[in-house]
C-alpha cells in the first residue's frame, strides 16, 4: 500500500504584522476617550459635548477589534498600491479649502473646491458638473448648519447672500 504523495506546506502563521492597524485604531480611540473625559459637561439636557467623541471612540474600538480578528485569522486582503496622483489631489483640495476659508472665501466655496478635487482624485473628469454639485451641497450644508442648527460656519461672499 502506498501513501499519497504530499508536498510540505509552510505552517499558517497569523498575520501579526498586519495587526498594526488595529493597534493604531485602538490608540486613537484611547486618545479620543481621554480627551472626551476632559470636556466639561455644563449642560442641562443630559447630552454634553463629550457624547459624540465617545460614540466615535466606541466605533474605533469596534473597528480595531474586527481588524485584529481578521489579521489573526489571516483574512486581510493584500495591500493595494497607493495612487500618488489621488493623494496629491485630495491633500491639495484640503490645503485649498483651508486657504479659501483663511482668506475669507467662506465655507460654500471651500467645500465646492474640496468636493471637486476629491471627485477628480477618484477618477471623475466632469470638473464643471462636480463644481456645481459641490456648490449645491455646500449651500445645503451651510443652510442646515446656519438655519436649523444655528451654528455658524465660516462666512464669505456667497454666505452673505443668505
Amino acid at each position: 500500500m502506498t501513501l499519497p504523495e504530499t508536498t510540505p506546506t509552510a505552517p499558517v502563521r497569523p498575520a501579526i504584522d498586519k495587526a498594526g492597524l488595529a493597534a493604531l485604531l485602538a490608540i486613537v480611540a484611547i486618545i479620543i476617550f481621554v480627551d472626551a473625559s476632559r470636556l466639561s459637561a455644563n449642560n442641562v439636557y443630559g447630552v454634553g459635548p463629550q457624547a459624540m467623541p465617545i460614540v466615535i471612540g466606541v466605533g474605533l474600538v469596534i473597528l480595531a477589534v474586527g481588524n485584529l480578528i481578521s489579521a489573526l485569522r489571516g483574512n486581510l486582503p493584500p495591500r493595494e498600491s497607493a495612487d500618488p496622483r489621488a493623494i496629491v489631489l485630495i491633500l491639495g483640495g484640503l490645503a485649498l479649502m483651508i486657504a479659501i476659508i483663511g482668506l475669507g472665501g467662506g465655507f460654500i466655496l471651500a467645500e465646492a473646491v474640496l468636493f471637486t478635487t476629491t471627485s477628480a482624485a477618484f477618477g471623475r473628469r466632469a470638473i464643471v458638473v462636480d463644481a456645481i454639485i459641490g456648490l449645491v451641497a455646500g449651500t445645503l450644508i451651510y443652510l442646515a448648519f446656519d438655519r436649523i442648527l444655528t451654528l455658524s460656519l465660516p462666512a464669505g461672499p456667497l454666505e452673505h447672500l443668505f
